[in-house]
């Protein structure tokens, strides 16, 4: 940036594009609080069609950045689910850059410095003092953990996506509830009070739903007749749907292991939270390395960030929560001039 310009005059924008939001901040150019913010709709780079994910980085940043102020935005820096800055031509980073640019161009925002970073990599620049390296951990809808160097991804355990993996993820914990739901349904799992509440979240008839804590299946009120027709009833609902919608279904575990002590939920939280356990270890972790984690599942009070320190401090590691991306995109942005 030109040594001359007035930089109490000059601003940057970091955008968090994720799988389910897109959110815009507007900053000043060295220091100091956002002095606008935007929200739109889902920015990841890979699923969401070009178009779309145009309109909603425009309209993210169109609240963000008043008109006024657009020609003072000096640099831009995205953090986009689906991109990545393994090479210049990865199919994401190609994508998101391409939408960013029709939508910084529909507004009037004309700056040259405009850099496209994994959502993954905005994270971590978000935690206290922006670090360059460490471990960063996603436990969201999806689960992902990777080692950054220098600010970028160089290695990357899980993430997978709904069908090949996202062990322990939202995803992963909502299609638990199901599978185990329809075990007890059929006879070949313990009584849980997930059968009803999943039940109900999907649309099953109250009529044939179980008890929210029913007892043994000899002696319940939950007939046969009545949880073959559950079971038809669930199975519909439940491929109507877009596979990841299941992740929508893990508070209700989180309920039941907190409300009704239900030992299967448990089950599931217990065994998610040693998924991202091993996914984390995959990296070879060193004792005292920091890792920043991120996500629902992982946020204060979230279902999954007890028994995750835990676990992890066998490992000699700290967890450095942060709530979003969209801070250490602004970040990077002032590191970009």
């Amino acid at each position: 940036m030109n040594s001359d310009l007035n930089q109490t005059l000059a601003y940057v924008v970091g955008l968090d594009a994720g799988g389910t939001r897109t959110r815009a901040v507007l900053a000043p150019v060295r220091e100091g609080d956002p002095v606008g913010e935007g929200v739109s709709g889902p920015g990841n780079a890979l699923t969401v069609p070009g178009p779309q994910l145009t309109e909603h980085l425009a309209e993210a940043l169109a609240q963000a950045v008043p008109e006024a102020l657009r020609g003072r935005v000096v640099a831009v820096a995205a953090g986009f689910a689906g991109a990545s800055r393994t090479a210049p031509d990865e199919p994401g980073r190609v994508k998101a850059h391409a939408a960013l640019t029709v939508a910084l161009r529909r507004l009037g925002i004309g700056t040259d410095s405009v850099e496209i970073h994994s959502d993954i990599e905005a994270a971590f620049a978000s935690a206290p003092g922006h670090p360059a390296d460490g471990l960063a951990l996603v436990a969201g809808t999806g689960a992902v953990a990777v080692r950054i160097t220098a600010r970028v991804c160089t290695e990357t355990a899980g993430g997978d996506g709904w069908l090949l993996g996202d062990d322990g993820s939202g995803f992963w914990i909502g299609r638990e509830a199901v599978r185990l739901a329809l075990r007890m349904a059929d006879g070949r799992g313990g009584p849980t009070a997930l059968a009803a509440s999943v039940g109900r979240a999907l649309g099953v008839p109250d009529d044939v739903l179980p008890g929210e804590a029913p007892g043994p299946y000899d002696t319940g009120a939950w007939t046969r007749a009545r949880r073959e027709a559950y079971r038809m009833h669930l199975l519909p609902a439940v491929m109507d749907r877009p596979p990841v919608q299941l992740a929508r279904l893990a508070p209700l575990v989180a309920e039941a292991a907190a409300r009704h002590r239900d030992a299967v939920a448990e089950g599931i939280l217990a065994t998610a939270a040693d998924h991202l356990t091993e996914t984390v270890r995959a990296l070879e972790p060193r004792p005292g390395e920091r890792i920043v984690v991120t996500g629902g599942l992982l946020g204060p009070g979230g279902p999954l960030t007890d028994p995750l320190t835990a676990r992890l401090q066998h490992l000699g590691l700290t967890l450095d929560r942060v709530a979003a991306g969209s801070r250490g995109a602004v970040a990077l942005a002032r590191l970009a001039i």
